[in-house]
């Protein structure tokens, strides 16, 4: 432990932000750096506590103790070594991750937990800008090949353990880029697309290839695969949006949020888009369905764009603004929580029902009704109730749901293997994320359902484990998931 005393000495510190004025007028990154003495000092807040629960928050078990600890003392190398040990991709995490880890960490029971995602941000920063982080091939091949469907978040992280093992990996895309949801998802506020990119000429450089516009199931049939490779990891995400089955959905000017951010990106990358298909939130007043992070990102998006005025709503609830008795430390805790975005602006809603859109052509109006929720029913969800009378419309242009993900898509790829998928649709897999079928592995948001990019990260990992040792008989790449 670097300073004992620490946490008490110094307070909680966020790296600073640029003006929200100024940041709304570009699509680029805005937090700016901490001072070399400011990284020190929210380093030796850590406690290095004799059972660290930061390690339960973060599901790729983080040696995170010890690379506060490092940075405390200005070893800024050796805290890179201790991040890369379990993330190959710190430099992600570190900008987009909700910090599980911190929500877990002891100092959190009554006071501000450690800046545990700053601190790892600011490691990789500094890994890069020192010329750190440099190709590190495998000395030796296995002479076996892998083929990893799929280049997001999941699939980078088993792509990079199969190729350091030494297994001769080549990863399809789908789309023009590199990077899934990392690349056309998140937006460039959140993650600058150069970020992602460094990683993957990387990967290149250590022996990954990646094969981009191959859609696997119709450009190229799975046979194919499985003919050509030895063994085959799905890592293709939870793709298939939640839908809004309500009278005028079809009007113009009510689209998928994925549509809307992927769209964006893309123009940032200098691509161009047919005016047709132009989603844009200039001038227009937009309502955003759903509360959760890609809601969020709506919402950048759209004071980005001009918007004259933003609405996020949300069916369940406002969260409390400290945890329920029922949601103790070190559980995640279900508290309202504000992103960038919400500090730019919009207006928040709660116990929103949607009933409907209305317009001639385009959308014109959302016409809703508040709830109220009662004792849970015979299933446990609590009762979900019309308040009479509380009928309302808003003007609107622009409608983005966001209301998440149900499951991969069903299409050519799964059902010509055969896969066998779950009550939600997900991909089934064994402990060693092993579908039912020999040598076809799942991992990620394909199997496990929407969720993190650092949960997607630990899959991913994991997936590789099982891999190598169906292909090698044994592994020596650790354990991810219990």
């Amino acid at each position: 432990m670097g300073k004992a005393t620490g946490f008490k000495e110094s307070g909680r510190m966020t790296m600073p932000s640029t003006p929200v004025p100024e940041r709304i007028q570009h699509y680029g990154e805005f937090y700016l750096r901490w001072s070399e003495e400011q990284a020190r000092e929210q380093g030796s807040r850590c406690m290095n506590c004799s059972v660290p629960f930061c390690h339960m928050g973060c599901p790729l078990g983080n040696l995170i103790p010890d690379w506060n600890d490092h940075v405390y003392r200005g070893r800024w190398k050796e805290a890179l070594d201790a991040l890369h040990q379990t993330n190959a991709f710190p430099e992600f995490t570190g900008r987009i991750c909700p910090a599980p880890c911190e929500v877990s960490c002891v100092l959190s029971i009554n006071q501000d937990p450690v800046t545990i995602e700053h601190i790892e941000k600011s490691i990789a920063d500094r890994g890069w800008a020192e010329g750190w982080i440099t190709p590190n091939p495998p000395s030796t091949r296995t002479g076996k090949t892998v083929a990893v469907v799929g280049s997001g978040p999941a699939g980078l992280a088993a792509a990079q353990q199969l190729n350091a093992s030494g297994h001769r990996v080549t990863v399809f895309e789908r789309d023009e880029h590199v990077g899934g949801l990392l690349r056309l998802g998140i937006p460039d506020f959140k993650l600058e697309k150069h970020v992602v990119q460094r990683r993957v000429d990387l990967m290149v450089e250590e022996g990954v290839e990646f094969r981009t516009g191959v859609y696997v199931g119709r450009d190229c049939p799975i046979s194919d695969l499985r003919d050509a490779f030895d063994a085959l990891l799905l890592a293709g995400g939870s793709t298939i949006p939640r839908d809004l089955p309500v009278p005028g959905r079809e009007l113009d000017g009510v689209h998928f949020a994925m549509d809307y951010l992927t769209q964006q990106n893309r123009i940032n990358a200098g691509q161009s888009v047919d005016p047709g298909e132009r989603i844009s939130a200039e001038g227009k007043r937009v309502v955003i369905m759903g509360g959760g992070d890609t809601g969020s990102d709506c919402l950048g998006t759209a004071h980005r764009q001009g918007a004259e005025l933003v609405y996020q709503l949300e069916l369940l609830p406002e969260p409390p603004l400290e945890r329920r008795p029922d949601n103790p430390w070190p559980q995640w805790s279900a508290i309202l929580r504000s992103s960038s975005s919400h500090e730019e602006g919009g207006i928040r809603d709660y116990n929103i029902l949607t009933k409907g859109f209305a317009g001639s052509g385009r959308v014109q109006a959302l016409h809703a009704v508040r709830l109220e929720w009662g004792p849970p029913d015979e299933t446990g969800r609590p009762a979900m109730r019309e308040v009479p009378g509380s009928e309302f419309t808003l003007e609107v242009d622009l409608v983005l749901l966001a209301m998440g993900f149900l499951h991969p898509e069903h299409g050519e790829m799964l059902s010509d293997l055969g896969l066998a998928t779950d009550a939600r649709g997900n991909v089934g897999r064994d402990a060693d994320m092993m579908t039912n079928v020999d040598g076809v592995f799942s991992a990620g948001d394909m199997s496990r359902g929407q969720s993190l990019v650092v949960w997607a990260l630990a899959e991913g990992r994991e997936a590789a484990r099982g891999i190598d040792r169906y292909l090698m008989g044994s592994t020596r790449l650790p354990r991810v998931l219990a």
